[in-house]
This record gives structure tokens, sequence and C-alpha cells, in this order.
């Protein structure tokens, strides 16, 4: 595989809707983006899509969140689809790097995500907790390390505490069941 990553344009929309669809075999996750590519609320956001040669095989999403009263500038990272074909290859990985590395370019200091803990990890995130950072709906106790931060640059954790306030379209609770 030849994988290429680029941000997405508004031309993008029919092969973003394809991913997600094929990632997640339901159209949930593919409205759920639709919905945020056109959600005030949801920005600054982050898409970028994954290529093997002309073929889209993975899209990632990161759009604004703010944390409690904190000025600090952050994001959360949803979803993160790639096709059925292109998994375990490591275009995944490869979407969720680039993604950190251009949103520090972009002066964001964290990036949380709700999602498995043994793939994240992997990435450079680690379980909120201890830290105060509470998810927009209550975590289960038995899924709080799914509840997870990437810190990208040298920001005090122990200023910052609160209630996440995503977007709109992501604050309806059917997408805060892990």
């Amino acid at each position: 595989m030849n994988i290429t990553i680029r941000e997405t344009q508004h031309s993008d929309l029919t092969e973003i809707m394809r991913v997600e669809e094929e990632a997640f075999g339901s159209k949930i996750e593919a409205e759920l983006v639709q919905n945020l590519l056109n959600d005030q609320t949801a920005e600054p956001r982050l898409s970028l899509l994954a290529f093997d040669g002309d073929n889209a095989v993975g899209h990632i999403l990161f759009t604004a969140i703010t944390i409690g009263e904190s000025t600090v500038k952050a994001s959360i990272l949803a979803p993160l689809a790639v096709t059925p074909e292109a998994q375990k290859q490591g275009i995944g990985g490869k979407l969720i790097k680039a993604g950190l590395a251009q949103l520090k370019a972009q002066g964001v200091s964290i990036v949380l995500v709700l999602g498995h803990p043994e793939y994240y990890t992997r990435y450079g995130f680690s379980p909120v907790y201890p830290h105060p950072i509470n998810a927009p709906y209550p975590i289960p106790e038995e899924h709080r390390d799914a509840w997870m931060m990437h810190v990208l640059d040298d920001t005090d954790l122990s200023s910052i505490a609160g209630t996440v306030t995503v977007s709109d379209e992501l604050g309806k609770p059917e997408y805060w069941q892990e």
C-alpha cells in the first residue's frame, strides 16, 4: 500500500461517507461526520483522508472543544474510520499521527478521545483519570480508562478542570456510550 494523507475538501464528502459507512457497517457514524462537517460549533476542525493510490481508505475528524473555564486550545478525536480491507495495516495510526502533528502546529494543547485504551495508548493517549476533566456525559466506571487524552505541549494540567463542552452535534448522549 502507498498511503497518502491530506486534508479533506468539500468535494470529498461522498468518499468520506463511503469510508465511514464501510468502516462501521452503518450510516450512524457517516451521518455524524456529515453533521459535524456542517456544525459551526465544531470549528475549528481538522478532517483528514487517507488514500491508497486514488482510493480513500481512512478518515479521521477532530473538532474543537472547551474544558471547563480553561482557555487552553483543545480538540476531540471522533471518529476514526478505516475501511475493512485496509484495517490492521497501520492506516489508523498514520491518520492519528498526522492529525496530532497538524493540531500541535495549530497551537492545540490537548486532544481527547473516547475509545479503546489498548489502541489509543499506542499513539500517546493516556486515561484522563485522575485529572478532573469530565466527559460531557458520565462515563461508567468500568469504561473510565476509555476517556483518554494526549497532551501535545507543556500545558500544566493542574490548572485545567471541568466538564468538556463539545459541538452541538457531538453533544448528543447517544455518542457517549462506550
